[in-house]
């Protein structure tokens, strides 16, 4: 008789705790502090930081010191890694449960007043709109190919955007951005987003209100800009950022196709 590997699948055996189970799905919504998460989850600080740590063990969490107060962490859910677990736990039971997990295209949504194609809106904020949140707008708009209305501004913008981000677009995504200039958040603080996803810790603290949105996701990304002049350096650090919002955006296309607002037909 062959063995069978009877092993449970760390996905499993991570998702299968209510507590666990309930940290997942937050954080596949937004990176969130620990105080936030116990605000949430209504459960004990102590608890909630017990199980990030066996989540974190597990591979499918990741933290983050945050860079506007570095005494307090970002928790982020590892959407791929989760793939992968969700994959092999599918295998795991019989070969023809192979899971191949791919995001779906994002449809036209249409507009019933007009019939024409409603697109999500979605603004990414930045504190300098000069790195993170421009090389964002620009992945979005590119990967999702025009079906989303996008835009990214800063709490305070710097005079022009970061020429390795510029130069990230170009040489590994094939976006020519040069034209484009950092903007205030105030100048769209009157428009009508769907999303609103900031990028850094410090803007997080300082993003205008926007009444009518739905909770803000935040990522919570190193600025690339602090690993400093010297190109040796600094354009890692700009490919790094640059892949890390790609792989999210990659993630946040199924939830824009779900999008839901008075003016789309579900």
């Amino acid at each position: 008789m062959v063995p069978v590997d009877r092993t449970v699948p760390t996905f499993v055996r991570m998702a299968a705790h209510p507590l666990r189970w309930g940290l997942l799905t937050e954080l596949s919504v937004s990176d969130r502090r620990v105080r936030e998460l116990v605000e949430l989850l209504g459960q004990p600080q102590n608890l909630v930081s017990y199980h990030l740590r066996l989540l974190r063990e597990g591979g499918l969490v990741t933290s983050r010191r945050s860079a506007f107060d570095a005494r307090d962490s970002y928790y982020r859910l590892d959407l791929e890694r989760c793939a992968h677990a969700l994959a092999g736990t599918g295998a795991a039971l019989h070969p023809a449960l192979r899971l191949d997990p791919a995001p779906p295209a994002l449809p036209a949504l249409l507009s019933t007043a007009t019939g024409r194609p409603a697109r999500p809106r979605v603004l990414f904020a930045c504190t300098g709109n000069s790195a993170r949140s421009p090389v964002a707008e620009a992945l979005l708009r590119h990967r999702a190919g025009g079906s989303v209305e996008v835009t990214s501004a800063g709490s305070r913008p710097r005079p022009r955007t970061h020429p390795n981000a510029l130069r990230v677009l170009r040489e590994q995504y094939g976006i020519d951005a040069d034209d484009r200039r950092p903007r205030r958040l105030d100048t769209v603080a009157h428009h009508r987003f769907d999303h609103l996803i900031s990028l850094c810790d410090k803007v997080r603290e300082v993003c205008p209100g926007f009444a009518e949105l739905p909770r803000p996701i935040h990522w919570s990304i190193p600025d690339p800009a602090a690993a400093g002049d010297d190109d040796r350096e600094s354009y890692p650090a700009f490919t790094r950022m640059a892949a890390e919002i790609d792989t999210r955006i990659h993630y946040l296309l199924p939830v824009l196709a779900h999008t839901t607002n008075p003016e789309v037909q579900q």
